[in-house]
């Protein structure tokens, strides 16, 4: 058999870091253990013909990394055409047309195709264009029983697997509809044979006999059922049904829907459309085990119902206190499938869940969760602890399947339940590598969102990751990458968990144009790690791009500008594309509006801000406000010369402006000379301005610790104030020109929000904010909420003794230095 090298562009990636790459794909004619060859199809294949590939670094230093892709898989299955006509001639048309009925299924493949290199233009010239869709390459069958499993265990049912619960108990058999359920098998001779006799005497046949007929054929073979809905005589029993639905007893035409269920006949089928609504018509006259069965069947031929649901639901709100404990499992389950939440049932759901908690199975419990999970259900936090509460004693009992769906509850309603969290720790990395790829995102992404780190938790996922990476979906591998870059975590094998990652991200390109937040998802979390794929930002912050996020249902100009911003930060060598400058003063004008009504009016901000002002002398000597709106988070910038002496700056509050405290000073008659006719020395104004903004004759207050000045909060005269009409600050970069002797601080008033949950380990925004602000050369330095926030209950004196020490902190100078 003739075997295919394969040789994988590496996408080009941008680290700011000591590393560089100039990775190349070395093809040799013989096999390796460690560089397995794969066969591809002809035309796959043929479009990769380069020999090598070089991974770009911005200032490459010399490392090196080779990279060996991994194999990359596509699933085959098969998609339904529906056929959807409400006139009698149009359904005369359906039932006779094989074309009709033939069911097919397929999903979609993913793409191999990298993007090209960046040009090295100037960003003003022309962009290149979007790299095309490539089609999807049609890999060979899986050749071993080992790689059918592996493909097997990695393929997720959304509609079958949620249903697993229903095994738990014989009651579920009366609420829903079992197709695996073991029947006697019809053969297809049996099966012809009513077909004709459904011809001969079509207007003769009884509702009995019809739905006697729905369920005998229903026992076919499943490889038979494609052929049976395109046969004519099934079409003519289907048009039998239609004209005498409502001679059907309600057992009988449940018999037909069932019947429908497991023969797979398309949910827009004429026939359905006439059942759901007979159905509705007779809802109020079933009991609730047959509502709730005929929802289930609606379910399994994934029709959507929203109709017959009110009714269900209106109906349950009568009835709330005769379900039983199934009946309510099911009836969350139905809910969850249907998308929605009925609103006058949410406090009912949670007296139900908090009256049988100890009695569901473990598999119902997450069967509940999900149900909740996918209707955006909100529920109290007390119920939520609860059932963590069940969990957490039971989880080594559990099935992976339903443990995650508990922790996708735990992650929406934000509860950090420390028992489960931890006992998820001891159960869960063991089982990681038995996981499909959705279950381990969902698991990974719980620990992100909720700031628990867990090691042994993340270095599982890092190592099961990249032989599987080709299984994840575009939302998958960005929110592998968030949630490594939120926790600040690279494992053990970091280079091969990004490298892999990346590469999917570029296989899946063709999705993000569909869904362009998980690419600006992945791009964030690889920038909190300080990576940076030059190629996949270069295309998310093209203008054709960034269109295409203002048709999302979510936010992204604020992750555009953190993105475009940290690039010119960190890679200054980049020279694709950036957000425009127009676009980036919108956002910035929109984080600041933010800031002023939500950040800098928090208690913990105003008080440091209020005490930082009496330590150095004046509301000049200090600003409140975002150093980089981009980051979202804001600053207490402080000045200090190199001797530690305070730096008025802040001409946004002049000392004229300011009301100033009576402090006591007596007036002589030298201070009266003073005021009347100016310096004792005879300077003039001119000259004393200009002493006054030399920053190395600047006489500015260094208090001490105990001053009484500095705890009464006085102000100070100074010649070193802002004179009038000054009040435009130069701009950033100029003024570090003309301040080159000035230490600039930037204070961070941090809480746990920052941080991982229980911990100190900073999370990786912060992280990203606070390397930036470094590298634009300012001292970063920290009021911890483990030490500031105690403060805030002590006196004024003892706060602002420690806000001395913060920032008169002579390591600083040092360091700065």
């Amino acid at each position: 058999m003739a075997t295919v090298l394969i040789c994988r562009r590496f996408p080009r990636l941008s680290r700011v870091t000591t590393f560089s790459t100039a990775a190349k794909c070395k093809a040799e004619s013989g096999s390796s253990k460690s560089n397995p060859i794969k066969e591809e199809e002809p035309e796959t294949a043929s479009s990769r013909t380069e020999s090598a590939a070089t991974i770009q670094l911005l200032n490459p230093l010399g490392y090196k990394v080779s990279y060996n892709p991994s194999a990359y898989a596509k699933t085959r299955a098969a998609s339904q055409q529906h056929c959807a006509r409400s006139s009698d001639q149009a359904l005369c048309d359906a039932f006779t047309s094989p074309g009709a009925t033939q069911v097919q299924h397929s999903f979609g493949a993913t793409s191999s195709q990298a993007l090209p290199p960046i040009r090295n233009a100037l960003p003003k010239q022309q962009p290149a264009p979007l790299p095309k869709q490539s089609i999807p390459a049609h890999l060979p069958t899986a050749q071993t029983k080992e790689e059918a499993e592996k493909q097997k265990a990695e393929m997720h049912d959304s509609k079958e697997d949620p249903r697993v619960f229903q095994k738990g108990r014989p009651e579920y058999r009366s609420l829903s509809c079992d197709k695996s359920e073991p029947v006697e098998t019809l053969t297809l001779e049996e099966g012809d044979a009513i077909l004709r006799s459904v011809a001969l005497s079509k207007d003769h046949q009884s509702a009995g006999a019809i739905a006697d007929y729905f369920r005998k054929l229903s026992r076919l073979p499943a490889e038979q059922h494609a052929e049976l809905l395109s046969k004519p005589g099934f079409n003519t029993l289907c048009r039998c049904a239609v004209k005498n639905i409502r001679l059907f007893s309600t057992s009988d035409l449940i018999d037909v829907l069932k019947a429908c269920v497991r023969l797979a006949v398309p949910p827009t089928h004429p026939l359905l459309n006439t059942c759901e609504s007979e159905f509705c018509h007779r809802a109020w006259d079933m009991n609730l085990d047959q509502l709730l069965l005929v929802a289930d069947c609606w379910r399994c031929l994934e029709r959507n119902v929203p109709s017959y649901l009110n009714i269900l639901f209106s109906y349950v709100n009568l009835h709330w206190k005769d379900l039983t404990l199934p009946q309510f499992v099911q009836l969350v389950y139905i809910i969850g499938e249907g998308r929605r939440s009925p609103a006058d049932l949410v406090q009912k759901v949670e007296s139900m869940i908090l009256k049988y908690v100890d009695s569901f199975t473990l598999e119902e419990v997450g069967a509940i969760c999900l149900g909740l999970f996918k209707s955006v259900s909100g529920i109290s936090d007390h119920v939520m602890r609860r059932i963590a509460d069940r969990v957490s004693l039971q989880m080594a009992d559990m099935s992976t399947y339903a443990l995650v769906n508990v922790l996708k509850m735990l992650r929406y309603t934000r509860i950090d339940h420390l028992p489960l969290l931890k006992e998820l720790g001891k159960v869960i990395p063991a089982r990681i590598p038995a996981v499909n790829i959705q279950g381990i995102m969902h698991i990974t992404l719980s620990c992100s969102a909720l700031h628990y780190f867990d090691e042994g938790i993340m270095a599982a996922v890092a190592m099961s990751l990249p032989p599987k990476v080709t299984y994840c979906r575009s939302k998958d591998a960005a929110k592998f990458l968030w949630s490594f870059g939120c926790l600040d975590y690279e494992p053990p094998n970091e280079e091969e968990f990004y490298s892999s990652l990346i590469e999917q991200l570029h296989r899946k390109l063709h999705e993000f144009r569909k869904f362009p937040e998980h690419l600006l998802t992945g791009l964030l979390g690889l920038a909190f790690v300080k990576r940076f794929p030059e190629e996949l930002i270069d295309f998310a912050l093209r203008d054709e791009f960034v269109r295409k996020t203002r048709n999302s249902k979510y936010e992204l100009k604020k992750d555009l500008f953190t993105l475009s911003k940290s690039v010119e930060i960190e890679c200054p060598g980049y020279q694709g594309s950036l957000l425009p400058p127009q676009l980036c003063q919108e956002i910035t004008e929109m984080v600041l509006n933010f800031a002023e009504q939500e950040i800098y009016i928090r208690p913990e901000i105003v008080e440091a801000s209020s005490l930082l002002e009496s330590v150095l002398g004046g509301p000049e000597y200090l600003k409140n406000h975002m150093i980089l709106p981009h980051t979202r988070s804001s600053d207490l910038e402080v000045h200090l010369t190199m001797d530690g002496r305070p730096v008025p700056f802040n001409s946004q509050n002049p000392v004229a402006g300011m009301k100033l405290k009576d402090i006591g000073v007596s007036l002589t008659d030298d201070l009266m000379t003073q005021l009347i006719k100016g310096k004792a020395n005879g300077q003039s104004p001119a000259e004393t301005e200009n002493e006054a903004r030399d920053p190395g004759q600047e006489e500015a207050w260094t208090p001490r610790v105990g001053d009484p000045a500095a705890c009464a909060g006085g102000a100070f005269l100074s010649d070193a104030g802002p004179k009038s009409g000054s009040w435009l600050e130069p701009p950033h970069s100029l003024a570090l020109v003309q301040q080159p002797q000035r230490v600039k601080l930037a204070v961070q008033v941090s809480n746990r929000n920052h941080y991982c949950h229980g911990s100190k380990r900073l999370l990786g925004l912060h992280c990203l904010k606070r390397r930036q602000l470094r590298q634009l050369g300012y001292v970063v330095v920290e009021l911890p909420f483990w030490e500031w926030f105690p403060l805030l209950k002590r006196t004024r004196l003892e706060k602002l003794s420690y806000l001395h020490y913060k920032v008169f902190d002579p390591a600083l100078l040092n360091r700065a230095a």
